[in-house]
Formats: C-alpha cells, structure tokens, sequence
C-alpha cells in the first residue's frame, strides 16, 4: 500500500513539474502552404490565445522570437487577452501595438475579444479602448471585414461567429448561407485567407472559399497523449478532431494553433504554447 501511494505521488509530482513548465514555454512550429493565386511568397506568423500570458517582462522572449523570423506580417486569431472582470488587457494592447510598429498586423476576434465586445455593462470600455489603442497603431481589426493584399493577391478576412457558436456542449450546427451572410462571397480568383477563431467549423470555412483557415480556441486540448492527441476542447468534447496542426478539406487547408496561453485552468501537460510560422509560396513557380 505505501508503494501504491509512493508511486501516486511522485506521478502527480511529475505532472505538476510538466503542467508548469509546459505552461511557461512555447516552441515553434513551422507550415507551407502553396497556391497558383499567390503573386509572391511571405512568412506570417500566428498568435492565438494568450490569454494575458507573459513571456518574460512586457512578452519580451515571445517578441524576440517572432523578431527572429522576420516575418512579413503578423496574424492574431484571437483571444489575446480574457474577458474577467479583474484582468486588465492594457498590457497586452501594448504588446501589439509593439507588433505593429514593425509589422503589418490583421487580427481576428476570438470569443473572449467578442465577449468584453458585447457587453459593456460587464466589462466597461474594455473592449472601446483596446480596438482604439491597437487600431491607432495600425493594426487591421478585422470584425466581418476584409483587407486585400494585392503584392500577394491575397484577401485576408477575419470572422466572428455569434455567440451560439461557443455554446457548451453541443455544436451548433451552421447553415450553408451563414458564411456568405456574415462575409460576403469569396473571390475564387484570389488566395483567401481566413481568420477564425473556432476550427469546428473548418467544413464551412472551406465550403465558402477559404483556401487558407488560422485558428486556435482549442489550447492543444489542455493535455496530448500519445496517438490520441489532445484529451478535452472548450466545448468539453473528449478527444476533440481538431486539436492542433494542418488539416485539409477537399484541397483548402486549415492551420490551428494551439495557443500560446491558458485561462480559468492553468493546465499544459505535454502541450506547451506555440508559435506558428507559415510560409505562404506561389504553386509553380
């Protein structure tokens, strides 16, 4: 019996020592994505759920490591900051107002964002005076909206799901006509890149038009485990498809980050934060 109870122990001894180093480390992950749209090639990098987290003083290791990428753009799918009542999202805002002073930056809401958006009588003008300070900076907040690249004949959109979306537990489903309601149609002469911060819906993402889907909302799952990959999505689906990394569907593609952050349960085990670098290449040539 204290065998049994030694072996406990040094087992939650031993997740705990992961779950906390996995909760303050991030590593890189790498994707190329190719089309015949494409004019040009470009690196961007994907931040998704922060969720407030600091990487060193003012994100000092997470600036310096996309710094080191050199990428030509930042895409942020969401939920940088968490809609609590007692956390502040200034220091995030000036986070990305850094972002922007060196790099073009298109941002997407995720439901935290839409959540401190939808009611001010909770959250203030929290939600007011971020888009303000990151818009001034010159990011492109992209609420149903689209910015067109022309170096790269690239159309960058950025959705936001109404809230049924993120309901728990069961998925609600969305109809043919919603995409195109809340978007507009897509141009299948341009390469479009979607930002959305709910990968459920990746089967409607590409039905629309989206050649390119970046993601996040699912943290990796909280825990991986070996083949079965991350164990619990926000929606409390055990095991849940879309976890983490590239998916296709019928020729589209699909990157999901999984985060880089946690919120309400500070749990990473085998999961640490990710920094998502996507090479974009114009298909032969």
């Amino acid at each position: 019996m204290n065998c049994l109870i030694t072996i406990i122990c040094v087992l939650v001894l031993f997740f705990v020592i992961v779950m906390i180093i996995d909760c303050n480390r991030f590593v890189k992950r790498e994707y190329c994505c190719e089309s015949g749209k494409l004019k040009r090639e470009g690196t961007f990098v994907l931040l998704s759920d922060l969720h407030n987290k600091s990487f060193g003083k003012q994100n000092e290791r997470l600036f310096r490591a996309i710094e080191q990428e050199k990428p030509d753009a930042i895409l942020i799918a969401g939920d940088m900051y968490t809609s609590s009542a007692r956390e502040d999202n200034q220091e995030i805002a000036a986070f990305v107002q850094r972002l922007a002073e060196r790099y073009p930056v298109y941002y997407g809401n995720g439901n935290h964002e839409q959540k401190t958006r939808l009611f001010p009588e909770i959250f203030g003008d929290r939600y007011a005076v971020f888009a303000d300070r990151i818009c001034q900076a010159g990011v492109r907040l992209l609420v149903n909206d689209k910015w067109y690249l022309p170096d790269y004949n690239m159309e960058i959109y950025g959705l936001e799901v109404g809230r049924e979306y993120y309901h728990k537990p069961t998925k609600m489903l969305m109809s043919e006509a919603y995409m195109e309601e809340m978007l507009g149609k897509a141009d299948e002469n341009r390469y479009n890149l979607l930002i959305a911060h709910n990968p459920e819906y990746f089967d409607n993402y590409a039905a629309w038009g989206a050649d390119l889907t970046v993601s996040g909302h699912i943290h990796g799952g909280l825990m991986r485990l070996p083949v079965l990959g991350g164990v619990i999505s926000p929606r409390l689906c055990l095991f849940p498809h879309y976890d983490g990394g590239r998916f296709t569907k019928a020729g589209r593609e699909m990157i999901l980050s999984r985060g880089l952050g946690t919120h309400t349960l500070p749990i990473r085990i085998f999961n640490p934060g990710e920094l998502v670098v996507i090479h974009l290449k114009p298909k032969n040539r």
